[in-house]
């Protein structure tokens, strides 16, 4: 039927099924999966290649209404459109990273608003080095709780501790406008706060972000720092940046943002222009209720709820 991309698996929050090459022209924005795992960090800590399944098929149970948000309905303002998953190949990291970047290359030249969602925070390298190679001068605001700028794992360059470091090494990504936001916990080595010093990127702790007084303002200043003396901006979200608390089908990290923050912030940077997102590390399998997947239906309506705000001004 139209309306699953494969199996029983539904689109994304009833959006249009563009899996099967369907015209792009009448949707506003797109999503699309990238089910790919690569290097495994930590013991049996795994599974998230299955993250773009179960956020379609929990998504089932939301509507595009926000009533804390001025009573907006998104799906009023915009169409949404999911174009499936890339087909990744497990066995070959080089193939995929090429097939993500190829993908993606093509839909950035439509000018829709691309929503990607993995699988690990590898994918995020290839999704920018498509938009950087197309002569844009990309900025980037990282909610993560780790810097995940590593040379490798296990000789792996493109690992899910690793994208920052590839990127900080794009031609086209300007690397004082990284802001990795929201980093904290002592999963993160000593040598990555260095590697972020090194390459000039900026660091917004966890305690920097409870310290402000106004999230909304200082989701407006990392903007403005993101946005300087670049063409755009993308915001890339690991799902660790939440307090596992928030997040029961992500890493184990406390100390960090509470769903309203996090959602807050997702709202209010969309308000002032980005060019494209993507959620990273939703782990099912750890999550007998699929909690965290459920929860990205409404990190991505924040983000409309943003983007159309943007489009209106």
């Amino acid at each position: 039927m139209e309306k699953y991309i494969y199996g029983n698996t539904p689109t994304f929050l009833g959006a249009k099924n563009l899996s099967k090459g369907q015209s792009i022209e009448d949707v506003d924005a797109v999503v699309y999966g990238v089910p790919w795992e690569g290097a495994v960090t930590w013991g049996d800590y795994t599974g998230c290649e299955l993250g773009p399944k179960v956020m379609r098929l929990t998504s089932g149970r939301y509507s595009g209404y926000l009533p804390e948000l001025d009573h907006i309905d998104v799906f009023e303002h915009l169409t949404l459109g999911d174009m499936g998953d890339i087909d990744v190949v497990p066995a070959d990291v080089e193939e995929t990273m090429s097939r993500i970047t190829n993908f993606t290359s093509k839909l950035w030249e439509t000018g829709k608003f691309p929503i990607g969602f993995g699988g690990d925070h590898g994918i995020t390298y290839p999704i920018i080095r498509a938009l950087a190679e197309q002569g844009k001068k990309v900025g980037i605001i990282h909610l993560d709780a780790h810097y995940d700028n590593l040379p490798s794992h296990n000789g792996d360059e493109y690992a899910r501790c690793s994208p920052f470091a590839r990127l900080y090494e794009q031609d086209g990504v300007r690397n004082e406008s990284i802001i990795h936001t929201g980093i904290h916990g002592p999963r993160n080595l000593p040598e990555a706060g260095q590697n972020a010093r090194d390459a000039g990127a900026v660091t917004v702790t966890i305690n920097d972000v409870r310290e402000h007084r106004d999230l909304k303002q200082l989701a407006r200043e990392l903007h403005t720092m993101a946005n300087k003396d670049v063409d755009c901006v993308y915001l890339s979200i690991c799902s660790d940046v939440l307090d596992f608390a928030f997040n029961p089908g992500g890493p184990v990290d406390g100390n960090g943002l509470t769903s309203y923050e996090l959602l807050t912030l997702v709202h209010e940077i969309c308000k002032q222009g980005v060019v494209g997102m993507d959620f990273v590390e939703v782990y099912p399998q750890q999550d007998s209720n699929q909690n965290s997947a459920h929860f990205v239906s409404t990190v991505v309506l924040y983000a409309l709820a943003g983007v159309i705000y943007y489009s209106k001004k």
